[in-house]
């Protein structure tokens, strides 16, 4: 495995800085009007997706630069590392091997792809019979409802494909729970029928706590409804590596499918995470959905540098959040079928780069990830566009357009379609406070009140966004996006010299909740808190 120098380290590194000051107070409006070829320049195609970052605050010279930086950080050689199978997840010595799980063939990889197609068979079998029909539960009723029960990748992955592809869906309803609150669990219960559905538990070790904790409420609630502990095959199925854990729950081996521990939560949607999903769209379009990915990867294995489309979302992450000193980036997916997708990025991207330490564990004086939001389509013009034309924080931004719509109203999605090129064009132009002039004068509005606005009105402009086009949302090109911001992550990961696929961050959190869980339940002796915590414990206590 090639060693991970800190992004300050690099050659190119102060030129990089003095190119970013040069361009403080460049217009990208003047740079198209000298660069007569610039939206050709800065766009890619791959796997269905077009990029167009014209729109970004780059200059020819910066962009070269910044390609030299993933030639000296060796983007190629860590790509190549990552999908074969070399141990670059360096904290926990494994593989990360999520490529793997959409790949057709592997060489070098053959135990680990033998594994693979084993539970695609076993996904696609379980896809099958319940979408003919063929599941029973204990009434001898057909299943016809499937609760997921994960956290975390065991739930956003999924959730967010089944949402974003239910034109595609069967006649099996798919439904979610995630939240330890008893409400998530409670309401969606009150949606199912319990003769009719299916749940599957999603935990590695059989042991997480929210997931744990849902399960054993789920199987409380079956058995209140006439099912005996026989009867359990029939109603539960287990994503977990953990047999016995689950056996002693009530599922036996046959119904379990596997988790490897080369698989990371957050990428494991493509993996038997996705059984929901593929129950939900039939097993052909879950296919789909792994063929769109695996072309994204071969497009950032095999695609140059400079035309290579996780790579440029990369260093234009790395540009903006270490040269500009951005702390935010925004996901604009412009398809409500996209809304759950910027929850999706949110984990993806800051569970998987929110470091403080580098790889050999020194400590960092640059910032990593930055803080990830957005919303679907024209409800974030009506709340927090404000603040990206005229706030003053720089926010980069990604939109995210299919160009047709799945609903036959054509017209209607021209609309939308007009909204997002138009947030992404005045983004870039801005107005100036003479144009704000100019316009309320025309607008009949006396001079002196018409001076006192055109400031209000005004907007600076010039603030970086990317739009990512689609000719339709489908299970190919949904699955090539998910994999273009997965390579975008650790290619970001690589340049910052960070583990993008460990999240230690998180378990110092469970440790405590244990603790304060334990004194709560009266399980264990008072342990010596903080006085807040102590405080509020007192309350919970005064409340029961």
């Amino acid at each position: 495995m090639s060693a991970s120098p800190l992004l300050t380290q690099f050659p190119i590194y102060p030129e990089l800085r003095t190119r970013a000051a040069l361009l403080q107070d460049v217009s990208v409006a003047a740079l198209f009007a000298d660069e007569t070829d610039r939206t050709e320049a800065f766009s890619t195609v791959a796997a269905g997706l077009h990029l167009d970052y014209s729109k970004q605050l780059l200059d020819r010279g910066a962009m070269q630069a910044l390609l030299q930086l993933a030639t000296q950080a060796g983007l190629p050689r860590a790509i190549g590392e990552m999908m074969a199978g070399e141990k670059i997840n360096n904290t926990e010595q494994r593989a990360a091997l999520h490529t793997l799980l959409r790949a057709r063939e592997a060489a070098g990889l053959a135990k680990q792809f033998s594994e693979v197609r084993d539970a695609r068979a076993s996904m696609q079998a379980w896809a099958d019979k319940l979408n003919r029909g063929e599941q029973g539960g204990f009434s001898g009723a057909v299943i016809t409802d499937v609760v997921n029960i994960g956290i975390g990748g065991s739930d956003l992955g999924p959730r967010l494909v089944t949402d974003a592809l239910r034109p595609f869906q069967g006649d099996v309803a798919c439904h979610y729970v995630a939240n330890v609150d008893p409400a998530d669990l409670q309401d969606t219960l009150l949606e199912v029928n319990a003769q009719t559905t299916l749940f599957i538990i999603c935990s590695k070790s059989f042991s997480t706590e929210e997931t744990l904790t849902n399960a054993l409420l789920a199987r409380e609630w079956m058995r209140t409804a006439g099912a005996s502990d026989a009867d359990l095959d029939k109603h539960f199925l287990a994503i977990t590596s953990n047999l016995q854990a689950a056996a002693e729950f009530g599922i036996p081996a046959e119904n379990c499918l596997p988790m490897w521990d080369w698989v990371g939560g957050r990428y494991s949607v493509w993996s038997a995470i996705g059984l929901s999903c593929a129950i939900a769209v039939g097993w052909e379009n879950f296919a789909a959905f792994l063929d769109g990915a695996a072309a994204m990867d071969q497009h950032v294995a095999e695609a140059p540098l400079a035309q290579n489309m996780p790579v440029i979302l990369s260093l234009l992450e790395v540009w903006y959040v270490n040269f500009f000193s951005a702390q935010s980036h925004v996901v604009l997916p412009y398809d409500n079928s996209l809304q759950r997708l910027p929850d999706f990025l949110q984990q993806l991207t800051m569970e998987s780069n929110g470091k403080r330490v580098s790889k050999a564990g020194l400590s960092l004086d640059y910032a990593t990830a930055p803080v990830l939001w957005g919303s679907a389509g024209t409800m974030g013009q009506h709340s927090f566009h404000q603040l990206l034309h005229q706030g003053t924080q720089l926010c980069p931004a990604d939109f995210i357009i299919p160009l047709t719509t799945h609903t036959g109203m054509s017209e209607q999605h021209g609309r939308l379609v007009a909204n997002g090129l138009a947030q992404s064009r005045t983004m870039m132009v801005g107005r100036s406070e003479s144009e704000a002039l100019t316009s309320l004068l025309a607008r009949g509005v006396d001079e002196a009140r018409a001076r006192e606005l055109a400031p209000h009105l005004a907007m600076p402009g010039n603030r970086p966004n990317s739009v990512i086009t689609l000719e339709a949302l489908t299970p190919a090109t949904l699955g090539a996006l998910l994999a273009l911001y997965e390579h975008r992550t650790y290619c970001s990961g690589v340049l910052w010299g960070i583990n993008s696929f460990d999240q230690w961050g998180v378990e110092l959190g469970k440790e405590i909740g244990g603790q304060i869980l334990g004194v709560m339940s009266g399980e264990t002796s008072e342990t010596a808190m903080d006085p807040a915590t102590e405080r509020l414990i007192a309350q919970w206590r005064a409340a029961q």
